[in-house]
């Protein structure tokens, strides 16, 4: 066999190798997990408690404020940092917000030279409000936000560590929507040229991205627990991708349930096709029209590129390339396989 022939196999496993590896020992950029209290009332002083993470507090000046909106922030009055992840900042805060809204929500900006800026969203919940809005309190001077350097995958409120099961589980539903899409195209090629090759193939590649989408509901169950605090809660982007799973499922109980093999490969391609178009529905369009813990409900985008960084590319993309590769590979082994399967019961 020649290197040409099998290159893209050696490929394949080479990138899954390398996205396991990045993927797990890439550190996250320093972040804010939590304060307290998150509950305040304007007019008074508030000392909240930091929880860091990644962050490098009692190594370099630390430098706080409760921000509102682009042009309304609020400086610390003091700060303690009892070590590297733990500190305590003190703000007084203002009686006078704009607009007539009795709560506010603040959130909180951390700054050191070598953690850059850490932000909470909606760190604090601000209670009262005098109607004034020109409170000497208020400041701009939050200037720029940078993050810190180096290489790190982003920190992410509550995702936390499980952002890395983006390498895992993501990727693979992307990668099993083209291994089905390869499977479509050689069931309508079996249809139009009878040739059973294409049917092989189908097959094969059917099996592969059925594989690939097992795994996908597996990595998804994982991060339901860490995130949502069950493997399965019944959420409809789950449901509807089991579904899926279960319509090609039925496409090999359909192929190995009719005893003329003819029969069998045209139904089993116009079958194939079905549970293609089924896809589309199942995974795209009914979860974005319903209520769902998982993201892409409510119209949203399930996956948009707010979500990655320069770094999480370089891992992101690969993976996808290699499991797509690897899964062909997988394709390649069992079609080769069916149809030295025919030719002996031929020679029979």
């Amino acid at each position: 066999m020649k290197f040409k022939d099998y290159w893209w196999k050696i490929l394949g496993v080479l990138l899954i190798a390398y996205s396991f590896v990045a993927g797990l020992l890439t550190p996250l950029a320093p972040g804010i997990v939590k304060v307290d209290p998150v509950r305040s009332r304007s007019g008074g002083t508030v000392q909240m408690s930091v929880v860091g993470y990644n962050s490098h507090y009692n190594q370099a000046a630390v430098d706080a404020w409760l921000k509102l909106d682009q042009n309304r922030s609020i400086s610390a009055s003091e700060i303690a940092v009892q070590d590297a992840r733990h500190l305590t900042a003190t703000f007084a805060l203002p009686t006078s917000f704009p607009g007539t809204d009795t709560i506010n929500v603040l959130s909180l900006v951390l700054y050191n030279e070598i953690d850059g800026h850490s932000i909470l969203p909606g760190a604090i919940f601000i209670t009262g409000n005098d109607g004034g809005g020109n409170d000497s309190l208020w400041s701009d001077d939050i200037i720029q936000v940078d993050e810190a350097s180096g290489f790190h995958f982003p920190f992410r409120n509550i995702l936390l560590e499980t952002i890395r099961n983006t390498f895992f589980h993501v990727q693979l539903w992307m990668a099993m929507m083209f291994i089905f899409t390869v499977s479509l195209i050689h069931s309508i090629a079996f249809l139009r040229k009878r040739n059973p090759l294409s049917d092989h193939k189908a097959a094969a590649y059917a099996s592969a991205g059925l594989l690939l989408g097992l795994l996908g509901i597996c990595t998804g169950a994982i991060w339901a627990k860490n995130s949502w605090g069950a493997y399965w809660s019944f959420d409809v982007k789950q449901n509807m991708a089991a579904i899926a799973m279960l319509i090609y499922a039925a496409y090999f109980i359909l192929r190995s349930s009719i005893a003329d093999r003819d029969v069998a490969r045209r139904f089993s391609a116009v079958y194939n096709i079905f549970a293609f178009l089924m896809l589309v529905p199942l995974l795209y369009i009914i979860p974005r029209m319903t209520a769902s813990l998982h993201p892409g409900s409510g119209g949203n985008p399930a996956f948009g590129s707010e979500d990655l960084d320069n770094t999480m590319r370089m891992v992101f993309y690969p993976a996808i390339i290699g499991w797509i590769l690897f899964s062909s590979w997988i394709a390649n082994v069992y079609w080769r396989y069916l149809q030295l399967q025919e030719n002996l019961e031929s020679q029979l």
